[in-house]
């Protein structure tokens, strides 16, 4: 079997920009993280320990919002067509980034993170795209194409950061609202709908939750539950790099930074090395990993990498060891498609917009429960006066996390080998 993406020829222009919309997002995201805490410092004059502290509420409050209203977003788009769902995804990014630029108090940036999480759904709709045009068994290596536009998004993003901060630490915020007007823009000239009206259901809002979701997806093959459970514990650890790594970094290597670079630089650096190796994995070896080993144990392979990685990072003090720790961590990049694939060839052809909103609504209860819990130990093991200073200790919690998510999928995989399991977990 070729190993290239089945997508119907008519649909393959729309797929490049799905994996636009995605990369588009993901630059957005990037671009801002190297200047966040310096702009959260200008704002509110704490320390780097404080403004991680208002970071991640910053995160806590767009995953809330995003755990409410992401399978409500999934639901339309199985009603209504992925098409619409995702223009309205691309004009709130850019809403949301203008605001962050502008914001002359901390309170701007909430009002922006509340907009962008309420209407934010880019990666579930995508995800859901690319289930509408792709064969079950090509699902887990095409949902990689997800990953690749996540990390080359983590590659220029981060970089021009990094070089638009030295300018001035607002600028990246206008730049990623630019970015996202582009792509809107060229998604109502190009993008075509991938969701067959025979395909589509109405839409009920009392399955628009994820607990409803994955309970109707559970009636279909119970599998979803048990993989659903492992991938919120595996989101929860994977929370750790957006939450943590640029607050980490400019914590763990103070006064060690190479090459004269300034902080923003440095941190946008490191966070161009974490994309690009993971487009190679989430690009490249996925393709080969999956079809040769199948999606159990890929998703356990990308687990044990993520918890080698966070080991390393947890006790590491110069920046030389980032240049082996960042691609073992990659490896991760592994997980997230593997786990989706399965559970998207568990459930019927009508119900992947919904599967996929439950998964981003997963996604997002992960980010309430994590960007506090991860910036309160940050906090706690580096704020003056700690008992132990730390800076890594939060790579520690993450990889506990992890292993505990390959036990409850190993588990569930287990249970369910015989009877129901989907074809790619053999």
């Amino acid at each position: 079997m070729s190993d290239s993406p089945a997508v119907p020829p008519p649909l393959r222009g729309s797929l490049i920009f799905v994996i636009a919309v995605v990369l588009v997002d993901m630059i957005g995201f990037g671009i801002i993280m190297p200047v966040l805490p310096a702009l959260i410092v200008e704002l509110t004059g704490d320390s780097v320990a404080g403004a991680a502290v208002d970071a991640g509420w910053l995160a806590f409050v767009y995953a809330a919002m995003q755990f409410v209203f992401g399978p409500v977003m999934g639901n339309l788009s199985d009603r209504f067509g992925r098409r619409p769902v995702l223009l309205v995804t691309l004009a709130a990014y850019a809403v949301n980034y203008a605001i962050m630029g502008l914001a002359p108090t901390l309170l701007w940036l909430f009002v922006g993170r509340t907009i962008a999480g309420i209407t934010g759904a880019s990666f579930s709709v995508a995800y859901a795209y690319l289930a509408d045009i792709s064969p079950p068994e090509k699902r887990a290596q095409n949902f990689g194409l997800i990953g690749v536009a996540f990390g080359l998004g983590f590659i220029i993003g981060p970089a021009a950061g990094g070089l638009l901060g030295d300018v001035d630490i607002r600028l990246p915020f206008f730049a990623a609202s630019a970015f996202a007007l582009l792509n809107l823009t060229f998604g109502f000239l190009v993008l075509k709908e991938s969701l067959p009206r025979e395909n589509r259901r109405p839409f009920s809002l009392t399955r628009s939750n994820a607990i409803s979701a994955l309970r109707e997806l559970g009636r279909q093959n119970r599998i979803v539950l048990w993989y659903a459970a492992a991938l919120l514990i595996w989101m929860l650890a994977h929370l750790i790099y957006p939450i943590i790594w640029a607050f980490f970094v400019l914590e763990a290597f103070a006064g060690r930074i190479p090459f004269g670079w300034s902080e923003e630089l440095f941190v946008g650096a490191t966070l161009a090395y974490v994309g690009l190796t993971s487009a190679i994995v989430q690009g490249g070896l996925i393709r080969v990993v999956v079809p040769r080993v199948g999606e159990v144990k890929a998703a356990s392979i990308g687990i044990l990498g993520m918890v080698t990685g966070a080991l390393i990072y947890l006790f590491v003090r110069d920046p030389i060891w980032l240049l082996v720790a960042v691609p073992i961590g990659s490896l991760q990049g592994l997980t997230q498609p593997s786990i989706t694939g399965l559970m998207s060839q568990a459930i019927d052809e009508t119900s992947q917009g919904e599967l996929q909103g439950a998964v981003a609504s997963l996604s997002s209860l992960a980010s309430v429960i994590g960007p506090p819990l991860y910036t309160q130990i940050f906090f706690a093991f580096t704020a003056t006066g700690a008992a132990l200073y730390l800076p890594g200790a939060p790579f520690g919690l993450a990889a506990l996390i992890a292993l505990c998510a390959l036990a409850l999928f190993l588990r569930g995989t287990a249970l369910f080998r015989s009877v129901g399991a989907p074809s790619g977990s053999a």
